[in-house]
């Protein structure tokens, strides 16, 4: 019929939409995506005023870190004094601490930079951490899946999540593991690309070889493993960071096995494409070997290099426990020292059995069942402050409800489409949100928050990402069906943003009415 176009105005659109973000604009969308991340986590970064939840921890700890080379102890009650200005009266003994240096040593190092009693040099670096990540997540979106839109959705989901604007604004630990985690993800997709366009170019042959000719490495000729890969330099990037994230939470060494089988299964993938006929066996004698290497052996080097300033340091916590006890040197004197206050740390975080207002079942982090309130106050005089009877001012860091609870739709969707009809585009994301929660619920029954959930949010917001895209295929032959699909997308945006900015005075610590908290309580498990 005349008039009529073989394609539904919105594939239109959206087709032309695409090609015009895919022309030119991968980095012009990551930089206002990350823009957008700074704005709404740099300003007002020293509110609230007194240290935040386990800032009483950190950022004192990176202070004395940064300032004698170990975590030492303070005075009783010194969180008055400190937040008063004397950062300076810690003691020079050793405090025991149950998490590795590197996520202290940027706390404090933000701390020499602007100043012990700077609250914006308390938050500062974990700012910066929560700012990068946004736009690692864009540019590892763009090359897993293809797409700098797809890659701008998933950053734009960190950038306007509660959880991560919070973990973004107060000096804890997660933020930073979560930036060096989806660091090492980043690397690993740029190796697993080069790897594979590597084995392409050597599956062409020779210059006029005849098609089918065997890859071959010159060293084994005809034994159908296909060739070593050599030296691949972003597998041990990715080795680097993640012993750096091992170095900030013991929580990464998940990531550091998902990892590890991920990258080989990608080797597996990118021979078996290329036409070597062993392609399984010589993955395992290749590519395993060298994979372990550079990813536990560098991770499990560098983690150990974290602890530097721990063997310089005569005073720091338990350096000298096997100067005490029958033999040695002191470099073995050194490593049992260490090895004694790592058993020292396990044993803690194995049998706490402390009990917490806020402490979350893993099974309800998805769903945001029970998010962690940080801070909480009816600050004075109400009337003056928010012209109410009463007013309140928190930091909770509830995830944006929108962002999570249909990343939850998501994640069955992934896992159903993986299991049934073996589309294996999401397996990596779903290694990631497994890596980062499922080993959680071995440990259920000691306190553990839902802000954990960090670790693998950039995951959930790629597969967020990844579910658009598929749906937007699914819909391909339905014109009435491709318009509902467009309209929800239209929904959910608003949804998000609008969540974003109804939710971000309980995320920022900002001063509002006390009627006004109440509306954000949605449920009664966030009170």
């Amino acid at each position: 019929m005349t008039g009529v176009t073989t394609e539904a105005p919105p594939a239109a659109v959206g087709a032309r939409l695409t090609a015009a973000l895919e022309r030119g604009a991968g980095w012009p969308l990551t930089l206002a995506v990350t823009a957008l991340a700074a704005a709404v986590r740099l300003p007002a970064l020293d509110r609230p005023y007194p240290l935040v939840f386990d800032e009483t921890y950190y950022v004192k700890d990176g202070w004395t870190l940064a300032t004698l080379g170990y975590e030492a102890q303070w005075p009783p009650e010194p969180n008055p004094a400190f937040e008063a200005g004397l950062y300076d009266s810690h003691l020079d003994t050793a405090a025991f601490v149950v998490h590795p240096p590197v996520g202290k040593w940027l706390i404090g190092l933000g701390m020499r930079l602007l100043g012990g009693d700077d609250r914006v040099g308390w938050r500062i670096a974990v700012a910066l951490a929560g700012i990068l990540t946004v736009l690692l997540v864009v540019r590892a979106g763009r090359r897993l899946l293809g797409s700098t839109l797809l890659g701008g959705v998933a950053g734009t989901l960190v950038a306007l999540d509660g959880t991560a604007i919070v973990e973004s604004r107060v000096a804890l630990l997660d933020g930073i593991l979560a930036m060096f985690l989806i660091a090492a993800f980043a690397a690993l997709l740029v190796d697993r690309d080069h790897a594979a366009a590597h084995l392409t170019r050597l599956a062409a042959g020779p210059p006029g070889a005849p098609p089918g000719t065997e890859i071959m490495d010159g060293t084994q000729a005809g034994s159908g493993f296909g060739p070593r890969l050599g030296l691949r330099p972003w597998r041990l990037l990715a080795g680097v960071l993640l012993g750096l994230a091992l170095g900030t939470k013991w929580s990464a060494l998940y990531f550091v096995a998902a990892f590890g089988l991920l990258s080989v299964g990608w080797d597996a993938a990118a021979r078996r494409r290329a036409g070597v006929r062993r392609w399984w066996q010589g993955t395992l004698l290749r590519d395993a070997l060298p994979a372990f290497a550079s990813l536990v052996g560098v991770a499990a080097a560098v983690y150990v290099a974290t602890w530097t300033s721990w063997f310089a340091s005569a005073g720091s916590y338990g350096r000298q426990w096997a100067a005490s006890q029958p033999g040695g040197n002191a470099v073995t004197d050194a490593i049992g020292s260490w090895w004694h206050f790592h058993a020292q740390i396990w044993n803690f975080h194995t049998t706490l059995e402390a009990e917490h207002p806020y402490s979350a079942s893993p099974l309800g982090w998805i769903v945001q069942w029970r998010p962690t309130s940080f801070f909480y106050e009816s600050p004075e005089p109400a009337g003056t402050l928010c012209g109410a009877e009463r007013c309140a001012q928190a930091v909770t860091s509830l995830g944006n409800p929108f962002v999570w609870w249909l990343a939850a739709i998501a994640l069955v969707a992934a896992i159903v489409l993986v299991v049934r009809r073996r589309d294996l585009t999401p397996v990596p994301l779903l290694v990631g949100v497994a890596a980062g929660w499922l080993p959680w619920f071995a440990y259920a029954d000691r306190p553990i928050f839902a802000f954990y959930a960090v670790a693998f949010l950039p995951f959930l917001a790629l597969l967020l990402a990844w579910a658009a895209t598929a749906l937007w295929r699914w819909s391909r032959d339905d014109d009435g069906l491709r318009r509902f699909v467009v309209l929800g997308y239209v929904v959910a945006a608003v949804l998000v943003v609008g969540a974003a900015v109804f939710f971000y005075p309980v995320w920022t610590g900002q001063v509002i009415t006390f009627e006004q908290w109440q509306l954000r309580q949605w449920l009664q498990s966030w009170v």
